[in-house]
Parts: structure tokens; C-alpha cells; sequence
């Protein structure tokens, strides 16, 4: 993770947007190149409430989380505002995932 790169505050909508740059490791998005996103929204899915999984909603979209152990072992409920900044990765037909 090149951590010299910009972690821009984006949209979900906007994340399923961006474009691959050459060297496939970075993403690229009004002009900026990145490699870690900044959202904020509701959590409507946690792994503990049978979803298996942790997803965001925006209001523009949905991303999945995929959280450390530091993270995961923490109370999370529906519901929650929370704001994640991580590594961004695209899922072919799946929802984007960012990575904390």
C-alpha cells in the first residue's frame, strides 16, 4: 500500500466509477490516483446479525467492509453511522470492498 497516494472521500457511486490505472495496484477517479477510499454511511448488514458480512450504505450504494481483527471484534449494530478509510478493491459483479 503506497500510503503517499491521496485516500479521497468518495460516494459509492462514484467508486463504482473509477477506472484501473496501468499498473493495476491503484485506481484513479476525477484525475486523482488512489489506493484507499474514505466513506461514511449507515452499516445495514454486520456479521454478527446473520448477514456474515459487514455492509455500508451511502445513499448512493453499498460496500463491503472487510475489517481487521482489531476492528472485527468490536460491537457493531445496525444502524450505525460510521466513516471507514481503507484499501479499495473492485469486485467483478460484486459490490466494491474496502479493506480496514
Amino acid at each position: 500500500m503506497d500510503y503517499s497516494l491521496a485516500a479521497p472521500k468518495l460516494l459509492c457511486a462514484q467508486l463504482k466509477s473509477a477506472g484501473q490505472t496501468p499498473s493495476q495496484s491503484s485506481m484513479t477517479f476525477g484525475g486523482i490516483i488512489f489506493q484507499r477510499a474514505w466513506l461514511q454511511g449507515i452499516l445495514v448488514s454486520t456479521a454478527s446479525d446473520g448477514g456474515g458480512r459487514f455492509v455500508l450504505d451511502d445513499g448512493t450504494g453499498l460496500v463491503e467492509l472487510s475489517l481487521s481483527r482489531d476492528f472485527s471484534n468490536r460491537q457493531w449494530t445496525l444502524g450505525m453511522y460510521v466513516m471507514v478509510v481503507g484499501g479499495f478493491f473492485v469486485r467483478t459483479d460484486e459490490i466494491p470492498m474496502i479493506k480496514v
